[in-house]
């Protein structure tokens, strides 16, 4: 694991340096700040693969999927940061987004993050994993590679169209606001050995798993907004659930998150709002959601009343340092994987499509570990907040870690950035087994690596 890297400005640089930094491509009118928010459609076309292609594949869209960002201007090398409104993206593919999103930005793919909403009624894009599927013509396919490479070049021209008319940013705001029934622990029934014996999902409707305990969870929805003088330009939104009430039905949809994310919008039309899920992997609205649409507008509702609350409680301060940093982790494969009992699964033509796509996902993950691809965190610090960004499915107790590191001072988490490993679990709970355990396809150390990586980015 390489040292973190860390490249910062102090407000009142020169505005020509914002210049340097964009390579001409944005026109710096005061301040040494700027931003250029973006937004482009990713909706996928009728009859591509949802969630990796073992649930229906898209048949209707009930409200389109976009994929939104902002380029940040002047602290050093331009910054990327963007949303998208997919299952995941997976290694090579997620390296392709970062690609493309840095040549438009005129930066470097380490000063980009992307990361995915989550919600399954949606394309998860592994282009290794598509390779591997396509050599059984009787799997579906993973992605449908035109569509992605137009979502690509859709990137570009939105980047480049954002950086003609950048906005100052003299002010910067944190705010949270509780939200209530709706995230809970999906590991809370337990054997008296501490294994997990059931796992309360994204929906429920066993009387005795809802009536259990929320268990451990961040309550908090946080904001991190950008100000031109008292305009906000752009709020980006964190909070840790997985983001689905209802899902295989083949009807596209940005569920309850990304609902309440465009109802925001709608409202507030001047700035941007992004949304991005954070340490979720052991969290889900299981005791609160029973998958029913009405369960899914009461979510929204929630949802929405977390937003204006944390944006009730922003107090822009001016912009006086920000700062990106970095840090890559090569971390081992789960022991546990096998390449050549995955490869016996994948040719099994009785078995489920589930049971025989996931290992196409494994052995993509297996061999970008054994290239030595290396998963990038990063922060951008804001003053005295920090936006976190994580790769994969995370469990809530490095989010927990993360704020604890920075104490009073906030810290938003980001995570679903590259997803090739599917679940990040700490190394404690590998004993207890379980669901996100057994799709967790990196060693139990990994945890410990990333602990280790978040105090030295954030001490």
């Amino acid at each position: 694991m390489n040292a973190f890297t860390r490249r910062e400005i102090l407000a009142g640089s020169s505005a020509a340096a914002v210049l340097a930094a964009t390579r001409g491509r944005a026109a710096a009118s005061g301040g040494s700040v700027h931003i250029a928010p973006f937004r482009f459609d990713v909706t996928p076309p009728l009859g591509h693969a949802c969630c990796g292609g073992w649930i229906k594949p898209v048949s209707a869209v009930d409200d389109p999927l976009e994929a939104i960002g902002y380029v940040l201007l002047g602290a050093g090398a331009p910054v990327v940061v963007c949303a998208v409104d997919w299952t995941g993206i997976l290694n090579e593919a997620h390296t392709a987004w970062r690609v493309a999103l840095a040549e438009a930005a005129g930066t470097t793919p380490d000063r980009v993050a992307v990361h995915c909403v989550h919600q399954h009624n949606a394309p998860l894009v592994c282009l290794d994993a598509d390779r591997l599927a396509a050599a059984h013509p009787d799997l579906p396919r993973v992605i449908d590679r035109d569509f992605h490479r137009r979502c690509l070049d859709a990137a570009r021209s939105a980047v480049g169209a954002a950086l003609r008319a950048p906005r100052a940013v003299t002010h910067v705001a944190h705010g949270a606001g509780k939200v209530r029934q709706v995230a809970s622990n999906r590991r809370i029934e337990r054997g008296p050995d501490g294994r997990i014996l059931r796992m309360r999902g994204s929906s429920c409707r066993n009387p005795e798993q809802i009536a259990l305990q929320e268990g451990l969870i961040d309550p908090w929805l946080r904001t991190i907004a950008f100000y031109e003088g008292s305009r906000r330009v752009v709020a980006c939104h964190y909070y840790a659930t997985h983001p689905m009430s209802y899902y295989g039905d083949g009807r596209v949809s940005s569920d309850f998150c990304g609902l309440a994310r465009k109802a925001r919008q709608k409202e507030d039309p001047q700035c941007t709002h992004l949304y991005f899920t954070g340490c979720a992997g052991n969290i889900a609205a299981g005791k609160y959601n029973d998958g029913s649409p009405a369960a899914r507008e009461a979510l929204t509702a929630r949802m929405i009343e977390g937003i204006t609350s944390a944006e009730a409680s922003l107090r822009p301060e001016p912009l006086v340092r920000a700062a990106w940093l970095t840090n890559e982790l090569r971390p081992g494969a789960n022991p546990a994987i096998g390449p050549a009992a995955l490869r016996e699964l994948m040719e099994k033509p009785k078995d489920s499509l589930v049971t025989r796509l996931r290992p196409a996902f494994k052995l993509a993950c297996l061999r970008r570990v054994e290239r030595g691809d290396p998963f990038i965190l990063s922060a951008l610090r804001l003053n005295s907040m920090t936006a976190l960004h994580l790769p994969a499915e995370p469990f809530i107790e490095f989010q927990l870690e993360a704020q604890a590191i920075r104490g009073a001072e906030p810290v938003a988490v980001a995570a679903y950035g590259d997803a090739g490993p599917w679940y990040i679990p700490t190394r404690a709970e590998f004993p207890a087994g379980g669901y996100e355990v057994d799709h967790a396809f990196l060693a139990p150390e990994t945890g410990d690596q990333i602990r280790s990586a978040l105090k030295g980015m954030l001490s």
